[in-house]
């Protein structure tokens, strides 16, 4: 039990797919306008993240490996995210199509983030079983919502800040984010 959390939590605050692995950034500065657009887009990239492991996995383990076509597997991985992604868009503009009508073209996007490609194939290479495989999924995608909501409740704040007038837009954002990055690196000797 102990390998399980110690990679959820590995995989969350020390190798934070946003902070510390710089994945992910178009979604992270442009859906973090709004905690709302942002835990949509959070909870979206979750689910696609661990079924796109669910799904990864096995096709890997039990189809390409075996028959020798390892060469295939981000070819076959893209294809799988790009599959699942039309779920959630199906899914959301049927039942919530706010966050549907709010998410714009970032949610096409979730197909292209690298950051879920990353996590499928990161999986593969780290040699997790399957169990492994979607604890590290849901630590990462933990660690993106997490970092999303984040970035969020401070780009709302910054909104009420005295911000100086040379670093106000887009030089605070990135400050904000350089912040808020160097904080998760000081969880790197916690978690080995």
């Amino acid at each position: 039990m102990n390998a399980y959390l110690s990679i959820f939590l590995k995989s969350m605050l020390v190798d934070n797919v946003i902070l510390i692995q710089f994945l992910a950034l178009c979604p992270f500065i442009g859906m973090t306008t709004d905690v709302g657009k942002a835990t949509g887009m959070g909870i979206a990239v979750t689910f696609v993240m661990v079924l796109a492991t669910a799904v990864t996995w096995p096709l890997y383990t039990y189809l390409l490996a075996p028959m020798g076509l390892q060469f295939l597997e981000t070819l076959i991985f893209i294809l799988v995210i790009a599959a699942l992604v039309q779920l959630v868009e199906f899914y959301l503009k049927k039942c919530a199509p706010a966050l549907y009508s709010s998410m714009g073209v970032y949610l096409a996007l979730i197909t292209t983030n690298c950051a879920i490609l990353a996590v499928t194939l990161n999986s593969i290479s780290k040699n997790y079983n399957f169990l492994e495989s979607i604890v590290y999924a849901l630590g990462t995608a933990a660690g993106f919502l997490m970092s999303m909501t984040l970035m969020s409740g401070i780009r709302e704040r910054i909104k009420s800040a005295p911000v100086p007038q040379c670093v106000k837009g887009t030089p605070i954002l990135f400050i904000s984010a350089s912040l808020l990055s160097m904080a998760f690196s000081g969880f790197a000797g916690l978690i080995k």
